[in-house]
């Protein structure tokens, strides 16, 4: 996949009223020391009333004889205009669990069927700008079960997802070499590479 296949054309300010998924805020409020400012913040117009966050972010590994690999994907995201490096991932429905949301979404996305067995606490993706929020749920896949041998994505008409596999211990270095290759690195992927490498770093 090629952010040539793909490409920003034109941008343009966007009504309020053109909006469906996201709004812009202008935010009063007073500092620690009792001094009023303003803050402009983007606020998702999708999450679910009685849910307490937006999507999942979806921890997924499989455990192969060379070692655990963890699932990814390439997809294309105009805001950046590249093929962003991602864990699958997606909006809660509304009535769902994180848990539910994300055996929903690997499927979707990925055709791999599993069951979840811990979420994270709830991360803000970038709390300076947006109220967006999530939590990383970890899944484990089953290997065994047919439906993990012959794959089936349910993708929506305009996903376009290339579902691949990288080793947990050369992560960090697959996502130099994959920035490297012009692809934007989502910053949950970085984290988690990251993390590996830290705990490499300081025997953890």
């Amino acid at each position: 996949m090629s952010a040539e296949n793909a490409k920003v054309v034109s941008t343009a300010p966007l009504a309020n009223s053109e909006a469906r998924w996201v709004q812009l805020l202008k935010i009063e409020y007073k500092d620690p020391k009792g001094k009023p400012r303003t803050w402009e913040s983007a606020e998702r117009l999708t999450r679910p009333k009685g849910t307490d966050i937006d999507g999942v972010g979806i921890f997924a590994v499989l455990e192969k004889p060379t070692g655990p690999e963890i699932i990814l994907q390439k997809q294309y995201r105009p805001p950046v205009d590249k093929v962003t490096i991602e864990v699958p991932a997606g909006l809660v429905d509304a009535g769902e669990t994180p848990g539910e949301a994300a055996i929903r979404e690997l499927k979707e996305e990925t055709g791999y069927v599993g069951k979840a067995v811990e979420s994270s606490p709830i991360m803000f993706n970038d709390p300076g700008f947006c109220n967006t929020n999530l939590r990383m749920v970890h899944v484990s896949i089953d290997m065994s079960l047919p439906e993990n041998q012959d794959l089936k994505p349910e993708l929506e008409e305009n996903e376009f997802i290339e579902v691949f596999t990288v080793p947990l211990t050369n992560m960090y270095a697959e996502c130099k070499k994959l920035e490297a290759e012009g692809y934007a690195i989502d910053a949950r992927v970085g984290t988690i590479a990251e993390g590996i490498e830290i705990a490499k770093q300081f025997k953890l």
